[in-house]
């Protein structure tokens, strides 16, 4: 199985329970497909670039998940189908880790770093100039 990425743009009038039985309504079809769901984040309404089908807001929808190549065609087509649904795009992840899908670290946690990652991330930075020099002559 391969790991995919699909973000859908779900029409802005639709909300509340619908919104929730549309969601329901994918998660069944990634089930019937047997497909993994690793994660689906809600981005919440969103002012989009340029009109689609008049609309100038959209409610997007990210899907994280492993599945044959025919289970993403079952639930693309799914998605034509639905007029809810008013754009989706699917991408195939080249190099999935499952351990990016943990919630960011809190800011107050990243700024402080201990002295010994300060120094590591330091040498790292000195080592990638003295290749980018050594690539000029």
């Amino acid at each position: 199985m391969r790991t995919y990425e699909s973000i859908i743009i779900v029409h802005p009038e639709v909300a509340g329970d619908t919104y929730q039985g549309l969601l329901d309504k994918y998660k069944e079809v990634l089930n019937q497909q047997n497909a993994t769901l690793h994660k689906i984040d809600e981005w919440g309404n969103r002012t989009l670039a340029y009109p689609i089908q008049k609309q100038s807001k959209g409610t997007f929808v990210l899907f994280v998940f492993d599945a044959a190549p025919e289970g993403l065609a079952e639930l693309e087509r799914r998605f034509r189908l639905d007029e809810s649904v008013i754009k989706f795009q699917s991408v195939l992840l080249e190099k999935f880790d499952p351990s990016t899908l943990e919630a960011p670290k809190p800011a107050a946690e990243a700024e402080t770093a201990s002295p010994a990652e300060e120094s590591a991330s330091s040498s790292e930075e000195e080592k990638g100039e003295e290749k980018s020099e050594e690539s000029e002559d």
